[in-house]
């Protein structure tokens, strides 16, 4: 990525809406904006986790402010991420459709341990180099995370359901600060984060950083108060504790270095991060400068090269572990590519034929369960796999390209109005059947292009008759396209 563009990450939190514009200089971004809006989207989530108007208008009116201020921006300069209250709510394809068009930029929804390896990506950007283990604790409105990692790296992930705005809305729902209310919060959080014990042991971190919401709020009230600054101590927690019990309800909450925005939300916030210190064994968390925003800034320049995207390394690692076919695998992806460019020769995009290799590379990861269905199998491991550096839309968009590969179309939840999808899906399919031999296919001579909505592969003379079962196939394939806006011919 070229020096001096800007970048911009947009973080759609349960608390709040953030957006971080920086300049890209020589592998590091230099911030030059930063706007944040509390939203409480989270405390929009009604009793069968459905958003209200009310929540939805919230955020669609802040995503429309950070719209006007991303005019001008192209596609790979931006990215939005959405977390916890989106994973859960059931109606967010609503709220999802309106956002993406009031920010002018489509928001990727992402799984709890991806949030996880994003933030800490941002946390270990902004601190110095070093071999130091970092424990890394991240407690949202909706979610708290918990990172073991070494220099760049996240080795070890884990996103739990509960955070500052779900905690005081469970246990603080009346406002009033009690022993009673936080001996509560507290033993169901250690309860929820138990299973945290094994995981995350005090053996295997050196340094503990926290980073953003509440650890940064808390952090901030410490330092006012004279504590030490730039951490939270466990004699400061039981500190603010005292404090927040003899003002007794949150509307009396005047203590500096607080927020307004942090009032409603400091009691379940505090108990979360009250848990974590008690399971971890943790005496000091150092507030960290980078979060989640920072970290989908610098995921924005890795998935610009092959060899720095995370996306390869997972799609590597989920052919490992299915015991895919090899040879198979690099056999389809070669023609699938080679289609591909074929077909756009005159607009070839990277991104588009990095995302079909890896269609081609699991198209049978199915195989694991059963040879029957495959197809079917291997979309339904992608739509649940544990899959670092993929957003839960892209990782959807790629199971219906394995589910898509062989077979009727019309089973696809795909919109085949997307001309780019439409392709990767045709090569996808065209290379599998080219190669059903399970040798390399000959394609000399054979061409693939794309006019409108239409679909040609030129077979050369004297093909046919070589391969009378490829040509069978191949013309099977025009009828399932029948179905489809698209039609394809083979002469």
């Amino acid at each position: 990525m070229q020096n001096g563009i800007l970048l911009a990450g947009v973080d759609l939190g349960s608390n709040s809406f953030r957006l971080e514009i920086g300049r890209h200089a020589h592998g590091q971004i230099q911030r030059t904006e930063y706007l944040k809006e509390t939203v409480r989207l989270g405390n929009g989530l009604d009793a069968e986790r459905n958003l209200t108007p009310e929540a939805m208008q919230r955020g669609w009116d802040c995503l429309a402010r950070f719209g006007e201020r991303l005019a001008g921006f192209r596609k790979h300069q931006v990215r939005a991420v959405a977390t916890q209250t989106l994973r859960e709510a059931r109606n967010r394809d609503i709220f999802l459709a309106k956002a993406n068009e009031l920010l002018g930029f489509n928001v990727d929804v992402i799984a709890g341990r991806e949030e996880a390896r994003l933030i800490y990506t941002g946390v270990a950007h902004l601190l110095p180099q070093s071999d130091e283990r970092r424990l890394v604790v991240d407690i949202g409105g909706r979610s708290t995370e918990l990172i073991l990692g070494q220099g760049y790296e996240a080795r070890q992930m884990e996103s739990y359901r509960l955070g500052s705005v779900a905690w005081s809305m469970k246990h603080f729902a009346d406002g009033a600060l009690t022993e009673e209310a936080f001996n509560r919060a507290e033993i169901a959080a250690k309860a929820l984060l138990d299973e945290a014990l094994g995981s995350y042991p005090r053996s295997s971190w050196d340094v503990a950083y926290g980073s953003s919401g509440t650890i940064g709020a808390v952090a901030d009230v410490l330092a006012a108060a004279g504590h030490s600054p730039q951490a939270v101590t466990r004699e400061g927690l039981v500190w603010l504790r005292e404090r927040l019990l003899r003002l007794q309800h949150i509307d009396r909450l005047r203590i500096d270095g607080m927020k307004d925005d942090r009032r409603a939300v400091i009691g379940g916030g505090l108990s979360v991060l009250r848990a974590v210190f008690d399971l971890l064994g943790i005496d000091t968390l150092h507030a960290a400068q980078g979060a989640l925003r920072q970290g989908v800034l610098f995921d924005l320049i890795d998935r610009e090269q092959e060899q720095t995207d995370k996306r390869g390394t997972t799609v590597q690692l989920l052919s490992s572990k299915y015991a895919i076919d090899a040879l198979q695998a690099a056999r389809v992806k070669r023609v699938a590519l080679q289609l591909l460019e074929q077909m756009q020769s005159l607009e070839t995009d990277p991104r588009t034929a990095r995302k079909l290799g890896w269609a081609a590379q699991l198209h049978e990861i199915g195989s694991h369960i059963a040879h029957s269905d495959y197809h079917k199998h291997g979309a339904y491991i992608l739509d649940h796999a544990d899959a670092p550096g993929f957003a839960l839309p892209e990782l959807h968009r790629l199971s219906q390209l394995v589910l898509g590969h062989r077979g009727k179309l019309r089973k696809l939840e795909a919109n085949f109005e997307d001309a780019q999808f439409a392709s990767q899906l045709l090569c996808l399919r065209l290379a599998v059947i080219l190669c059903h031999a399970r040798r390399d296919p000959d394609l000399h001579g054979l061409g693939l292009a794309r006019v409108d909505n239409s679909f040609a592969l030129d077979l050369p003379a004297g093909w046919p008759s070589a391969f009378p079962q490829s040509t069978h196939l191949l013309r099977e394939e025009t009828l399932a396209w029948q179905k489809t806006p698209w039609a394809l011919r083979v002469n």
